[in-house]
């Protein structure tokens, strides 16, 4: 899939930058390092008594290349017309005791953060990237899913189980897609299937997948960082069902129970639909009939306006949160993107709340009540998933402004071109190819999303990472 990928040289500039993102991280409270009484309890946990040996199961994990933290690992077969899917996540709950230093020191962390110069997790890395990460050839606690699927793709069962596996091949995106593309079987054999089929259904329920391209702060062996822009490949996507359908088991579980979590978006309104179709058609692809989740999915990814289209609809997908409930289910309860009530649950070793899901269901589906501990700190995970939710974006926007503005400083002076994404007033958002950059800038007057316009680069100040452009 097409990838653009731009860097800053070693150079006064670089130095610069890796001065502006070490400070990044003290300002954000983001400390890279554990308590000592965190890391001696991570040292000491010792796993749940798995209640299964699934270790016979051939299960592989699949995630970008040289990943420690290594949250889900799936096993697919045919089961006469159907599927049966086993879905397994790292046994978090299982490693964490209620009320100790490691808990602690998670609800104040709240999630992984991934800076440019590496990652700042939630849990210590002798538990997120060794004992309970869903390593490879050694054995391993887990949460094991297991999914009945009929032969449309619909789930007709499932069950949560506390079990011991052993995951055979550690899969990365770019390698299994070639694999694929090859013809050659593999653990991912009946993903295009099975996640197609999901994917159909998705359609069915109004979901809409906006699938932008990534857009992520590297560093490279020699020390220079850029930002790597690229498509998800078709893998990255039907992978991405297995855990989308796990999540909205664990949402319909807690519903049934009337206690739990739910990830939940609301539908956009009117007037956000409106401003949608007028930038489709300034971009001369209107959207006319039909739901936003078709036409979204019907763009052509090699159109070049695709990515302006894209851009516009990140508006309608605003408003997520999360809301917790004991006793009486929420009365909207829906994720609108995903057409469904759905639950974070298959990432527990990178995201809090993931830990409260899987011990709820574990409980629902032993036919036992859900754990006190759970119950009794519901209502403090919206608020702790919130200011983690804010540190990671600020974390992620103070990277890339403070990148692009080290990628720009040899062009002040110059002239760049620039395609206009969005248009703000007199401004617009703005992204330029070649170095990748996106940002704010003045636009001539008449300009469109779409337009390429020519920009004179008048100031790049790492430090605060802003960029400045005139006409």
């Amino acid at each position: 899939m097409p990838q653009r990928r731009s860097h800053v040289a070693p150079s006064a500039a670089q130095t610069e930058l890796a001065t502006a993102l070490t400070a990044l991280r003290g300002a954000l409270d983001a400390p890279v390092e554990f308590p000592a009484g965190v890391i001696a309890e991570a040292e000491a946990a010792k796993a749940s008594e798995p209640d299964l040996d699934l270790r016979d199961v051939p299960f592989a994990t699949l995630d970008p290349e040289g990943s420690r933290d290594l949250d889900q690992a799936f096993h697919l077969e045919r089961s006469g017309s159907g599927f049966t899917v086993r879905y397994a996540i790292a046994d978090v709950p299982g490693f964490v005791t209620p009320g100790g230093a490691v808990d602690a020191e998670a609800r104040r962390r709240g999630q992984t953060l991934y800076a440019a110069d590496g990652s700042i997790p939630l849990h210590p890395r002798v538990l997120s990237e060794d004992r309970a990460s869903l390593l490879a050839a050694v054995d391993r606690p887990a949460l094991v899913w297991t999914f009945a699927l009929d032969s449309d793709g619909t789930v007709s069962d499932h069950r949560l189980e506390r079990a011991l596996i052993r995951s055979r091949a550690q899969l990365d995106y770019v390698s299994a897609q070639q694999s694929l593309e090859r013809g050659e079987d593999g653990p991912w054999s009946l993903l295009p299937e099975i996640g197609g089929l999901r994917i159909a259904l998705e359609q069915q329920r109004g979901g809409a997948s906006l699938n932008l391209p990534d857009e992520e702060v590297v560093q490279t062996a020699d020390g220079s960082y850029g930002i790597e822009r690229r498509h998800p490949l078709p893998i990255e996507e039907w992978n991405a069902q297995l855990s989308l359908m796990t999540g909205m088991a664990a949402a319909e579980m807690m519903l049934d129970a009337r206690i739990g979590v739910l990830r939940t978006m609301p539908q956009p309104d009117e007037p956000s639909f409106d401003a949608f179709r007028h930038q489709t058609e300034a971009l001369g692809r209107p959207w006319t009939a039909g739901r936003y989740g078709d036409y979204l999915r019907e763009l052509d990814r090699t159109d070049p306006m695709t990515l302006p289209i894209l851009e516009a609809a990140a508006t309608l997908f605003r408003g997520a949160g999360y809301v917790v409930f004991d006793g009486a289910a929420p009365t909207d309860a829906e994720q609108a993107a995903i057409g469904a009530p759905y639950a974070h649950t298959t990432a527990p070793l990178r995201r809090l709340v993931d830990r409260w899901s899987l011990a709820i269901c574990l409980a629902v589906s032993n036919g036992e009540d859900a754990p006190a501990w759970a119950r009794d700190s519901l209502a403090e995970l919206p608020a702790l998933m919130q200011e983690s939710g804010q540190r990671a974006s600020r974390l992620n926007s103070a990277t890339i402004n403070a990148v692009e503005a080290a990628l720009l400083t040899p062009l002040v002076g110059s002239v760049v071109n620039a395609t206009v994404v969005e248009l703000r007033g007199e401004r617009a958002t703005i992204q330029i190819a070649e170095p990748a950059v996106t940002a704010s800038a003045p636009i001539p007057s008449g300009a469109t999303p779409g337009d390429v316009v020519a920009l004179h680069v008048v100031r790049a100040d790492i430090a605060r990472g802003e960029v400045e452009f005139a006409l």
